[in-house]
């Protein structure tokens, strides 16, 4: 059987100017861990859209296609396309679980929630020649998980080739994240064995792990366990965490004793209204500034980020968030346009009150305002995005940003990550389009692992005296 596996590109990736590298940083793994499930004498092909041209002239009998909201419509049109040709299409992933009859009509069979145990049973009922049109994810284990077929993955398309997900969801329930709506029915949050993880970790070549998971602190347990299989890797690794788990006294310290040097947190907004608005009750009298103080004491370089257009979200919104967070010394920022997504209970809310504006699926990709906000208008707020992200890395802020840090070599650095994430755009089009972006990896390695020293210095000087250790205890209270 000739399968053919189809990530399309979002709509924002294709850009005619120029492509931003966060769509070249790692790849995905949903479709090559389904591609695990395969026979060996099955012929997989799988193609992500963000880093290569889609082949489109071949003659598959399986075609499977992973869509999120913003590549909907070009899913659809992929569908089309194979289904007209003779191929049996199935559709599953974020979008098809909120909007399954919408998917339905482009697919020969949809899959509702995540995979693991539906699309083994797909696979067992088509060579039966029995697949139904729907299956509905109920199991929720990561039991018995196989590792994903790398092999079919281009590693040399990606800055950062070794991603790996450990987890699926998140402990949390925040009104605007998919979440609930994806994981309906079963657990929204569970893990794989330590022991299954550290496997794949050691299978991996190469010292750089970038770790896909939603939240990977968000089982204390397993990832403290995890970070200690970890520890003597010698590997180097960037993931995602709230400010919550920043704060757990000793689970960072693990985390970076086993090479955490990045780190991704939702700080999303200033205000504690909008936070109890959209439920996002894990950050609530969290003190941001000590909890990246934290993280920059450990080694530990930030991204923060933060999302504009909620409730009490005035026209000020932009220019506060952007000083406060070049004052506190983030690296890099990553700013959103609040989108409420079908199946949230953000969507349910603002479309009850009538303030949905466009159902335009290009249109959901946080760079848009899809909705009426309340307290300012749709360009307005559209306008101080964009204002934002130019403000936050203009030069004269990426070097007062930098004066947060102590020394010269780690102002440096923090110039050196920040402008090369967002000054040179045009400098990683032209890599990514020669097909050589993985050649920087040992130059993004270099940054990141700056740090260690610091991290050394700053765990002897902590744990080597009672008043060191101390210290630590409280800023870790919670």
């Amino acid at each position: 059987m000739k399968v053919k596996m189809i990530l399309p590109a979002l709509t924002e990736a294709k850009s005619p100017f120029w492509r931003p590298i966060k769509y070249s940083l790692f790849p995905p793994l949903g479709l090559a861990t389904l591609a695990a499930y395969l026979d060996d004498q099955d012929e997989a092909v799988l193609q992500d859209e963000h880093v290569e041209t889609l082949d489109l002239d071949d003659e598959p009998d399986l075609v499977v296609i992973q869509v999120y909201i913003t590549s909907a419509y070009r899913s659809y049109q992929i569908a089309d396309h194979y289904r007209a040709k003779g191929a049996y299409v199935c559709l599953g992933g974020l979008h098809v679980t909120s909007l399954p009859e919408e998917a339905q009509a482009h697919a020969d069979t949809i899959f509702i929630g995540p995979g693991e145990d539906t699309w083994p049973l797909f696979l067992h009922d088509f060579r039966a020649k029995h697949p139904r049109p729907k299956y509905i994810s109920k199991t929720r284990t990561l039991d018995g998980l196989p590792f994903p077929r790398r092999d079919l993955i281009k590693r040399h398309l990606y800055l950062v080739p070794n991603s790996l997900v450990v987890s699926r969801g998140c402990p949390h329930v925040c009104d605007f994240c998919y979440k609930e709506a994806f994981f309906e029915g079963g657990k929204s949050f569970y893990t794989l064995r330590v022991d299954r993880a550290l496997a794949e970790i050691e299978s991996l070549p190469g010292k750089h792990l970038y770790f896909l998971d939603d939240h990977l602190f968000g089982n204390p347990h397993f990832a403290g366990s995890l970070f200690d299989g970890m520890r003597g890797m010698n590997r180097l690794w960037q993931a995602a965490g709230t400010v919550q788990s920043v704060r757990k006294p000793g689970l960072l310290e693990k985390a970076v004793a086993s090479g955490l040097r990045s780190l991704f947190v939702g700080f999303e907004t200033l205000d504690p209204a909008n936070l109890i608005q959209q439920h996002k009750y894990q950050n609530l009298n969290r003190d941001y500034s000590t909890a990246i103080r934290r993280l920059h004491d450990l080694g530990v370089m930030v991204n923060a980020s933060f999302v504009f257009g909620m409730d009490e979200d005035e026209e000020d919104v932009f220019d506060r968030t952007v000083e406060w967070a070049v004052r506190q010394g983030v690296e890099t920022a990553t700013f959103h346009i609040l989108t409420p997504y079908p199946g949230t209970a953000l969507h349910k809310r603002i479309q009850g009150e009538g303030r949905i504006r466009t159902s335009n699926w290009d249109l959901y990709d946080t760079r848009h305002s899809v909705f009426q906000p309340r307290r300012m208008n749709p360009q307005v707020l559209e306008t101080g995005y964009w204002h934002a992200y130019k403000e936050f890395y203009r030069w004269k802020n990426i070097i007062q940003s930098s004066q947060a840090h102590e020394g010269l070599a780690n102002q440096l650095r923090h110039m050196a990550y920040a402008g090369g994430w967002k000054k040179f755009e045009p400098m990683w089009d032209w890599i990514i389009r020669a097909k050589r972006v993985t050649h920087l990896l040992p130059v993004l390695e270099r940054v990141l692992a700056g740090f260690q020293l610091r991290f050394e210095d700053a765990s002897r000087n902590r744990f080597e005296s009672p008043a060191g250790l101390e210290k630590m205890e409280d800023q870790s209270v919670i």
